[in-house]
């Protein structure tokens, strides 16, 4: 099963601006998708492991591409647990949304949600 941009949108409303989620970008994680996901295994659940697995890397990918854009290092990731601008400053529990050995899974809520079904249909060691 390859997902078409406009299932995906329709599916994810959030990616629907063509200039932050190109149609090439939602393509490609969607064939990469079709070649990670083994239907026998994810069964019923394939098309929204698809989709989240689209949405967790197109994600990443207009960070990565935001941060080049503003002169910073693109790529870099993971769970911020406080910052600080000038007198204001917050901090997360990053502990209470993160997936135990997720890894890389755990810089989105996608990803969060995908490795959570990829455990719920069998799939022990996914990243």
């Amino acid at each position: 099963m390859t997902a078409t941009p406009s299932e995906f949108r329709a599916a994810f409303p959030e990616f629907a601006n063509k200039t932050t989620y190109p149609d090439a970008m939602v393509t490609y994680y969607a064939e990469l998708a079709n070649l990670t996901l083994n239907i026998e295994r994810w069964g019923d659940f394939l098309t929204h492991g698809t989709y989240l697995f689209i949405a967790h890397y197109c994600a990443l990918r207009a960070k990565a591409i935001a941060d080049a854009a503003a002169g910073g290092i693109p790529g870099q990731s993971g769970v911020i647990a406080s910052k600080s601008v000038s007198d204001v400053s917050v901090s997360f529990d990053t502990n209470a949304s993160v997936e135990a050995g997720a890894g890389i899974y755990n810089s989105t809520t996608y990803g969060r949600e995908l490795i959570k079904i990829a455990r719920m249909v069998g799939i022990v060691a996914f990243v």
